[in-house]
């Protein structure tokens, strides 16, 4: 009996890392949108009060701790949904190869890398499939 689809739903522990096709990771990949975008816009006003400076060391140390607060929930969104946080605002979506690779404020999710490399060797997703026909790019079969 195959095996069932795995809900995109589903809620992981920190840490447990998912495996996803690739789409798989284009269904969730709205939702980290969103996620990111709003913590994204919740954090501006501190950054900006951090950069312009804070003459009294109290608001110095609340606006740092709603900073982290922020920053510490969206990691948490993030692996609760199986992706890897490898950066601020930046996402890795396990292959089980290597990584569709994502930074807010992108549009898509375009770019791929192997395990053993970073961001800055990151492919667009396009040029992968056409050059080395993935399987985690294959459609599923009805």
């Amino acid at each position: 009996m195959p095996d069932k689809p795995r809900p995109l739903s589903t809620i992981r522990m920190p840490g447990d890392v998912r495996v996803f096709t690739l789409a798989e990771a284009r269904a969730l990949f709205p939702l980290i949108q969103r996620i990111t975008a709003s913590a994204y816009q919740e954090l501006q006003p501190i950054a900006a009060s951090l950069r312009a400076g804070v003459a009294q060391r109290s608001e110095l140390e609340h606006l740092e701790q709603r900073y982290e607060a922020i920053i510490h929930r969206w990691v948490g969104k993030m692996e609760r949904l199986g992706v890897v946080v490898t950066g601020l605002w930046l996402v890795d979506f396990d292959t089980g190869d290597g990584y569709l690779c994502w930074r807010y404020p992108e549009a898509d999710l375009g770019h791929y890398h192997g395990y053993q490399q970073g961001f800055g060797q990151r492919r667009p997703v396009q040029e992968v499939i056409a050059q080395e026909h993935p399987s985690w790019a294959e459609s599923p079969r009805p």
